[in-house]
């Protein structure tokens, strides 16, 4: 499905999309799995790294996999910077798109946005864009700005912004960031710049990273009004530490003896969020 029409049914029912992002293919099918278990919609996102990473041959075999799947899914292009990335996006077979210029000025951000918009909606992609700026914890974290500098959205802004780009969701700036919090730090969300902004703009709304934030700020976000919660460092923690774990025996060989407890690491951790954001089940409403 394209990001529009997956949305549209969290937002009318109050409950949020998880959209896990994939680095290789044995992460994709354990998503798929956990996913299908728990009768939850999914989507796939994929960060341009990420597609750099896995190549866009495992990007045609993902979406076959999207395809035989009992759950209704999108395959996200996650952070594209640039109108010739979510070109690429199309030509791979991705069914949405996420154009971020948020880093620039509004009147660029609703230049390079409107554009993708005309061009994705013209072959049915959605489009997801950005307003205002997410903080970066670390280098390997996606781009943002330092934590103290975040800029949160304005709701008289993010009103305009989607009048004028004609965009089908978006992500909003209300206290997250990329990566992993230091342990000494508890992140807060503006819940109630959320609230005003869903007020003003009854869209479905997004939040990038997420990870470090407290369970009942996030799952009370999805209670006002977020249908899509990315999810990328608390499952690739999961995996990772697993491996190494597992790894320690350097008798192993065989990736069917080392990835399987490491999918199931990161199953326990996506199953968590898929229950936290109400998900669970709700494959039934489509």
């Amino acid at each position: 499905m394209n990001g529009r029409d997956l949305l549209a049914v969290a937002n009318e029912n109050y409950f949020a999309i998880p959209a896990f992002n994939i680095s290789d293919y044995a992460m994709g099918k354990g998503i798929f799995e956990i996913s299908e278990k728990l009768n939850a919609p999914l989507i796939v996102a994929i960060h341009p790294d990420e597609v750099s990473h896995i190549g866009g041959d495992a990007l045609a075999a993902l979406i076959q996999r999207a395809h035989r799947s009992s759950v209704p899914v999108a395959i996200h292009w996650d952070h594209g910077g640039t109108y010739e990335q979510v070109l690429l996006a199309i030509q791979l077979g991705f069914t949405s798109a996420m154009i971020d210029a948020s880093m620039q000025p509004f009147e660029d951000n609703v230049a390079i946005t409107t554009k993708v918009v005309d061009t994705a909606h013209a072959v049915g992609l959605s489009v997801e864009g950005e307003l205002g700026t997410i903080g970066k914890l670390d280098e390997q974290a996606e781009d943002g700005v330092l934590v103290d500098q975040i800029a949160f959205t304005d709701p008289a802004e993010a009103v305009e912004y989607v009048q004028r780009t004609g965009v089908d969701s978006l992500a909003i700036a209300i206290g997250t960031a990329h990566g992993l919090y230091p342990k000494h730090v508890t992140p807060q969300l503006r819940l109630d710049l959320l609230q005003e902004i869903k007020t003003l703009l009854p869209i479905p709304l997004v939040l990038h990273g997420g990870s470090g934030n407290p369970d009942d700020e996030i799952g009370q976000s999805v209670k006002l009004g977020v249908n899509k919660i990315n999810i990328s460092s608390d499952i690739k923690v999961a995996y990772h530490d697993k491996m190494r774990e597992v790894l320690a025996d350097t008798s192993l060989r065989e990736p069917n003896s080392i990835q399987p407890p490491c999918i199931a690491a990161m199953q326990e951790v996506a199953a968590q969020k898929i229950h936290l954001f109400d998900a669970a089940g709700k494959a039934d409403l489509y």
